[in-house]
């Protein structure tokens, strides 16, 4: 079993670095530009050394200093720490460049996943989960990848470029540093094999602490409400332990790399410096020479301390990459078809079997026909799938067998978005955006003038609450409507509705939140609307579905009573209980 769970986790890491590679691809022109730069710096910098060994080769004592030769080594030296900057400076704006043109891919591509993916994927992952695996995974991926770009590169050339000057130097004196050195190489990777896992645990405790905080954000009311505050603090502290514990082991196991590789980068050190002494003292080797040779020495075993930090970092980087390339990688909605829906109102559905969890059936068997500008109410107790219909026939899910057809066309055969334009749907739960108030009423017609605007919110019995705002129609609200009651919130998505007026209408408990005088206009204005539009109305109250032209009595997924209110009634059976229950 450990051994298979390795094996996967080595799949998961390749996976996940091929799909980083996969958005580098595009930007190798900066990718060419860095390699280039990084490598005329390393260069740069492993020739000052030996600038520096003829320099102190130059001072052989008092009153046997070559001043002539000595200044043009310096003035060499100086120009090339500063072409070295210059060279580093570039070097750095391209991996800049590389990194936050990734990452922008990344999220971008991310968000558009999201639009497209199917609801139910949604509804299984908390919204907490996702948003951390967009914004901090993400930012975990970009400072692995900075440091990727700018200590890999020089690291890798900088390794491979004092082995040469050091064998131009002293040839037997490189097999010292050569044969040391692997070591700290075999330390950095037995470590770093077995970080990937706890970072990738880290990175899942991190989204689940980011789940809880916003739903304790967006819920607030409800907490203080039930004094639910200390179960909730005892739910964060019991996540906040797990992601410390999970932190602080990734964190010392990580940490540990860059000690070991120290340790034996210092046994090179010494090496180098025990033997090269000893050439130094037979005539072997000049003291200029020594001291370039101790320079590359540390330079040398330098980048590995970096590339195993690197290494580290990107086993982080990787492991929450990883939870958004699953994001990414998501199967999406299935694809729709090009064809345009134009709708008469008619709307039949034949044999539809559907359910949210495959072992828990929901509705089986459902059947029904609208003729044009009927009005259909669905009425039933909570569970028995009235918003479930709704939610089919918007195509928010797809049936898992039957059909549903408007105008005689398949709604799979249709663009989803021909579909939903042909309904204007009011929820019980509201929803407002980030704006003013007729940039939410006009969420539906952007294009809408301002006294169509009005004239909506009129109709809604909304006009008169807005005069009252401090800039009225201009009134910036926030995404959860702000200091708006739920009322009023719902008064704007039925102004929202007033003004594109579509076909078909989709109320599910729209008048909920209202008071019953404003729902008694409210109720007058729907029936001018729904003349001649075909409606949806789904009501826990009665008395707003009397006048319906065919009320569905809906029990465990099915239509068990169908009929007019007058009719439902003479039957005597679940409508007339449920009627006789609130009348």
């Amino acid at each position: 079993m450990a051994k298979e769970k390795i094996k996967l986790e080595k799949g998961k890491t390749k996976s996940t670095l091929k799909n980083v590679l996969k958005y580098v691809k595009p930007h190798m022109v900066f990718v060419l530009f860095s390699f280039i730069f990084a490598a005329l710096s390393v260069v740069l910098t492993l020739y000052v050394p030996i600038l520096t060994g003829r320099a102190i080769d130059y001072i052989v004592g008092p009153g046997k200093v070559e001043f002539e030769p000595l200044a043009k080594l310096l003035f060499t030296i100086g120009v090339c720490i500063g072409i070295t900057a210059i060279a580093q400076w570039i070097t750095n704006a391209c991996n800049n460049r590389i990194t936050y043109n990734v990452v922008r891919d990344i999220r971008n591509d991310a968000f558009k996943k999201l639009e497209i993916l199917p609801l139910k994927y949604i509804d299984a992952h908390s919204h907490g989960e996702l948003v951390s695996r967009m914004i901090a995974d993400v930012d975990q991926l970009a400072d692995g990848l900075l440091m990727g770009f700018t200590q890999l590169f020089t690291g890798v050339l900088t390794i491979v470029g004092t082995l040469i000057f050091m064998i131009s130097v002293h040839p037997q004196l490189t097999i010292v540093v050569v044969v040391i050195t692997p070591v700290s190489l075999f330390v950095a990777s037995f470590i770093a094999k077995r970080t990937y896992s706890m970072f990738k645990l880290q990175s899942q405790t991190r989204g689940e602490q980011t789940a809880l905080i916003d739903e304790m954000v967006g819920n607030q009311k409800i907490v203080k409400a039930f004094s639910q505050e200390e179960n909730v603090q005892e739910r964060f502290d019991e996540i906040n332990n797990r992601l410390a514990k999970c932190s602080l082991r990734a964190t010392f196991f990580s940490s540990l790399v860059n000690p070991c590789t120290r340790f034996v980068n210092s046994l090179v050190y010494a090496g180098v410096g025990v033997f090269g002494a000893f050439l130094a003292v037979k005539g072997l080797l000049s003291v200029g020479q020594l001291s370039s040779f101790l320079s590359y020495a540390n330079q040398y075993t330098k980048p590995f301390n970096e590339i195993s930090g690197v290494v580290t970092e990107l086993q982080n980087a990787l492991a929450c990459a990883s939870r958004t390339f699953e994001l990414i990688n998501e199967e999406p909605q299935p694809e729709e078809e090009k064809d345009i829906l134009v709708t008469d109102g008619s709307v039949d559905i034949k044999n539809v079997e559907f359910s949210y969890v495959p072992e828990r059936p929901l509705i089986r068997g459902l059947n029904l026909s609208v003729k044009p500008g009927q009005r259909v109410a669905i009425v039933g107790p909570t569970g028995c799938g009235k918003t479930t219909v709704i939610n089919l026939l918007m195509r928010f899910y797809d049936t898992d067998a039957g059909t549903i057809s408007v105008a005689g066309k398949d709604i799979k055969k249709v663009t989803r978005g021909s579909l939903r334009t042909s309904y204007g749907m009011v929820l019980q739960e509201t929803w407002l955006r980030d704006g003013t108030i007729r940039d939410n009423i006009a969420f539906g017609k952007p294009e809408a003038t301002n006294d169509e605007v009005i004239e909506a919110a009129k109709k809604a019995h909304a006009h008169s609450f807005i005069k009252r705002l401090p800039q009225g129609y201009d009134t910036v609200i926030g995404e959860d409507g702000g200091s708006l009651s739920q009322g009023q919130k719902q008064l704007l998505c039925i102004a929202r509705v007033m003004l594109c007026l579509p076909p078909m209408l989709i109320l599910d408990e729209a008048t909920s939140s209202i008071d019953t005088r404003t729902e008694m206009r409210i109720q007058k204005a729907f029936a001018t609307m729904m003349e001649g539009r075909t409606s949806f109305i789904v009501a826990h109250r009665l008395s707003t579905i009397m006048e319906a032209d065919v009320i569905l009595v809906m029990k465990d997924g099915n239509i068990i009573e169908q009929g007019n209110h007058e009719t439902l009634l003479k039957q005597g059976g679940f409508y007339a209980k449920l009627y006789n229950s609130q009348f």
